[in-house]
């Protein structure tokens, strides 16, 4: 009895020592997940990133969409703003069709 209370008592210490992941995984694998810590400043070139923000909408009901897509000017900047999840190269497409038409 008292060695099974003693694998288990280590059992459950090696289990909890274990971290969990910390980030959460992206939506597109090809997208860029930013980093916990944002940065405070950027470079302003221009190499536009299409970033997943998280609109902060919850609803009980669906369809109701908790992200939405933005065009910034770089990585950097896009992760600069705390609501950006993740980003993917290129211009979002909505954003390419308004400058289209």
């Amino acid at each position: 009895m008292l060695r099974k209370m003693v694998v288990t008592s280590f059992l459950l210490t090696i289990v909890s020592c274990t971290s969990a992941p910390t980030s959460k995984p992206t939506t597109n694998p090809e997208a860029t997940k930013c980093p916990e810590e944002r940065v405070q400043m950027c470079t302003r070139e221009y190499l536009p990133v299409c970033a997943t923000r998280d609109t902060g909408v919850r609803c009980i009901t669906a369809p109701c969409p908790s992200t939405e897509e933005k065009t910034y000017g770089n990585g950097c900047s896009a992760c600069a703003d705390a609501k950006v999840i993740e980003y993917r190269a290129g211009a979002c497409e909505a954003d390419v069709k308004k400058t289209n038409n």
